[in-house]
């Protein structure tokens, strides 16, 4: 059986050595030579850089003649490693939902979780200046895989920029999930919040444009 590691790119050895791990569990240097068809040297090469990665690790066991053998197998990291399809499910489950329910139902369950992100990191927005709150709004988004950066762009006016949307699918096929992100920033920051460019829509970033409010007259 061959399994896929990468979307899109030839199988490389390190690829080969993280697939018989996954499938077979703890296997030698030598049982992976053996299988890999290539020198003890190059396999330990490679041994060595996904150990130097986190990707495995290894166990040292006595045997009946010779010296004491490694034991390799995958650590907890590299379950990241292996395609996922959340995306897909996600999308499954939302489509059954919209199904029998309606869109409306989708709808209201994409505000739930704005007002479930809003409780757990309004309390994080603590600093007094907007600046402040931008950054550490752009901490929150990188810490869940935006890859978001800030920068001031005039008087009370900031731009957050995201470069990866880890929904962006689910985005693109429910358009509401963009809107409450929008209004969960704008209840973080207190400040007007408007989207110049979105991943989900066919941009290359998503791009967000942040004033601090005018005052409310008298």
């Amino acid at each position: 059986m061959v399994f896929k590691v990468k979307r899109g790119a030839a199988t490389t050895t390190r690829d080969r050595i993280m697939q018989m791990l996954k499938t077979d569990g703890e296997l030698t240097a030598r049982e992976m030579t053996e299988r890999l068809g290539i020198t003890g040297m190059g396999v330990r090469r490679h041994i060595d850089a996904l150990e130097r990665s986190g990707l495995i690790e290894s166990r040292t066991i006595r045997q009946p003649m010779g010296r004491p053998a490694s034991l390799y197998r995958l650590t907890e990291q590299a379950d990241h490693y292996f395609p996922k399809n959340y995306h897909g499910i996600a999308l499954d489950l939302l489509g059954e939902l919209a199904q029998e329910a309606g869109e409306p139902v989708v709808n209201r369950l994409f505000e739930r979780r704005k007002q479930t992100l809003y409780r757990k990191y309004a309390g994080k927005m603590t600093g007094e200046r907007l600046a402040d709150k931008v950054s550490a709004l752009a901490d929150i988004q990188n810490e869940n895989g935006y890859m978001a950066q800030w920068e001031q762009s005039g008087d009370d006016e900031f731009v957050l920029t995201e470069y990866n949307c880890p929904i962006s699918q689910i985005a693109n096929a429910y358009n509401h999930a963009c809107k409450c992100e929008l209004d969960l920033f704008e209840s973080l920051l207190g400040a007007e919040v408007s989207r110049t460019e979105c991943l989900a829509k066919g941009g290359q970033k998503c791009a967000y444009t942040i004033r601090k409010r005018a005052a409310s007259p008298n």
